[in-house]
C-alpha cells in the first residue's frame, strides 16, 4: 500500500493548565519565552541547549536532556532521555509559542506543542500547555498526561519563586 493510501495513526491530544498566583502574565512570559532557557523550570530537565538558528526565533533548535519520563528504564540501565525541538512560531503579543520534536529517544513522532501564558484577573495567570502526538510506544494517553501535568505544576510553582525572589530584591 502506498503511503498515501495507508491509515494516519490516531494522535493522541491533552491540555492541561497550572496557576501562578500573585503575578501578571506580563511578569511570567518572560520566563516562559526564553525558549532555550526551559531547563531553569522543567523538573529534571539538565540540559537545554541552542544547537541551530538564533534562540527565541522561529525555526531555532534546541536540545533537551536529562529528564525523567514515566518509561524511563531500558532494562536494568536507566538511560537518558533527549530531544531535539524546534521552535514553530512565537506571538509576544498573545504570549505564546509552538514547537514540535523533530528528533529524540523517547518515541515521539510527530509531537506539536503550544505553550501560553492567559491572564487570571488582578491576582494571577495561568500557563497552558496543549499537545497532540502519534501513540507512543511504551506510554499510555494517561502518562503523557501525568508528565506533562506535573511538568508544568513544577514550572508554574518556580516561577512564581523566582519571581517572588525577584521582587524581594528590587524592594531592598
Amino acid at each position: 500500500m502506498e503511503n498515501s493510501q495507508q491509515q494516519q495513526k490516531p494522535k493522541w491530544e491533552g491540555r492541561t493548565t497550572a496557576e501562578v498566583v500573585g503575578f501578571k502574565a506580563e511578569q511570567v512570559w518572560p520566563l516562559l519565552e526564553d525558549f532555550c532557557g526551559l531547563h531553569k523550570w522543567f523538573p529534571t530537565l539538565t540540559t537545554c541547549l541552542p544547537v541551530e538558528g538564533i534562540c527565541g526565533q522561529p525555526g531555532c533548535v534546541r536540545f533537551c536532556a536529562g529528564f525523567n519520563t514515566p518509561v524511563n528504564c531500558d532494562g536494568d540501565k536507566v538511560r537518558v532521555n533527549w530531544t531535539k525541538q524546534k521552535l514553530l512560531a512565537i506571538d509576544r503579543t498573545k504570549l505564546t509559542f509552538t514547537y514540535s520534536i523533530v528528533d529524540g529517544n523517547v518515541g515521539f513522532n510527530s509531537y506539536i506543542s503550544t505553550v501560553k501564558v492567559i491572564t487570571k484577573g488582578e491576582d494571577g495567570c495561568s500557563l497552558e500547555w496543549s499537545y497532540e502526538v502519534e501513540p507512543v510506544e511504551g506510554w499510555t494517553l494517561k502518562d503523557l498526561d501525568f508528565f506533562i501535568g506535573t511538568g508544568l505544576q513544577v514550572m508554574a510553582t518556580r516561577m512564581e519563586e523566582a519571581l517572588k525572589d525577584y521582587c524581594k530584591i528590587t524592594q531592598q
